[in-house]
């Protein structure tokens, strides 16, 4: 499988934002991903944006572009996306201390997961847990 050998993820969750600046921002500052690339057009939109966490990237951009993704993407609802992160607790206060709104408190789960959920401004619904898919044990 293209990716998994090296660590290098073969899923990219794509969101689109009405104010994608406002998203990296609650995303970097908030949420603690880090900036990878950002492409502005030449009106100050995001093109395109890359931010990661671990070895998971997001991409996001702004919506009202131009662009086959741009039109198909145009009436879609919230995205949800999961995230694994070791520090749960310390995490959710991060996002917290930022203003993210916090939809469910860190919990833990009965297959083992410690996790919480919170919400972006555009309302993208961000889980963060303990939790790896695939991962063995």
């Amino acid at each position: 499988m293209a990716g998994s050998a090296s660590g290098v993820p073969t899923i990219y969750p794509t969101i689109l934002y009405d104010d994608a600046r406002a998203a990296i921002r609650t995303l970097t500052q908030g949420l603690g991903f880090t900036e990878e690339a950002v492409y502005e057009g030449e009106n100050g939109s995001v093109l395109h944006a890359e931010l990661s966490l671990g070895n998971g990237r997001v991409m996001l951009g702004s919506k009202g572009r131009e662009g086959v993704f741009a039109r198909a993407m145009s009436g879609a609802g919230p995205a949800g996306v999961y995230v694994v992160v070791d520090e749960v607790d310390e995490h959710c206060a991060r996002a917290r201390e930022f203003g993210v709104e916090i939809l469910m408190e860190p919990t833990d789960q009965d297959y083992g997961s410690r996790d919480y959920m919170a919400r972006d401004a555009e309302g993208n619904v961000w889980s963060f847990g303990t939790y790896a898919p695939g991962s063995a044990g």
